[in-house]
Formats: C-alpha cells, sequence, structure tokens
C-alpha cells in the first residue's frame, strides 16, 4: 500500500525507494515533472493565454502524471517478479540464464575460422 501510494505522489522516488534508481528513475521524473508543470500552468491560462483554467493543459498534465505512475508500478513490479529468478517465472531470467544445450558463440566463430 505504501509502495503504490508513493508511486502515485511521486513516481521516481517510489522507484528510487523500492525499484532500481538506475533503470528509469530519471525518465519517469520527466513525465511526472512535466505532468506537474503542465498541472499548475493550465491554472494560469495554459500555452493559449486565456482567461482562467485551461482544461486541455489540464488533461495533458493528468495524462503524463498517469504515465510516471503506470511507469513506476510496472518498474517496481517487473523488478520484484526478476528477483525470484530461481522460480524461472522471470523473463529476465529466461532470457539471461543459459542452458546446458546453448552453444557458446565464441566456439561458433573458431569453426569459421
Amino acid at each position: 500500500m505504501k509502495r503504490r501510494f508513493l508511486a502515485l505522489i511521486a513516481p521516481p522516488v517510489a522507484v528510487c525507494k523500492f525499484g532500481c534508481a538506475g533503470c528509469c528513475a530519471a525518465p519517469i521524473g520527466v513525465f511526472w515533472i512535466a505532468g506537474l508543470v503542465s498541472l499548475i500552468y493550465a491554472f494560469f491560462g495554459g500555452p493559449e493565454g486565456a482567461e482562467g483554467f485551461s482544461a486541455g493543459t489540464f488533461i495533458l498534465g493528468a495524462i503524463l502524471w498517469g504515465i510516471a505512475t503506470t511507469w513506476a508500478e510496472l518498474t517496481i513490479n517487473g523488478l520484484d517478479a526478476d528477483d525470484q529468478c530461481d522460480q524461472q517465472n522471470s523473463s529476465l531470467c529466461r532470457m539471461v540464464k543459459p542452458t546446458l544445450d546453448d552453444n557458446d558463440p565464441l566456439d561458433e566463430i573458431k569453426k569459421f575460422q
């Protein structure tokens, strides 16, 4: 619950705290900050310079914030799944861990020389 709440309020902080900061905290932060700026800018008329509230700019900010939140949740959940490599249910572990019948790529190159 705490993880989901933090991912909703501050997605880059949630990724840094519960996930891998080097994975995608920076792009998530860009989406989140752009959404935050867009939400605030909507109350000042948006890019149209309209008097009062700009609904389009507000919707854009909400969409950007939603993308950041969804991306943070997927990153955190993906890292949780990848930590369970012994169970072979992780897509990362299936791609990275070699099996016994895998050939060594360097042996393949040596055959052609």
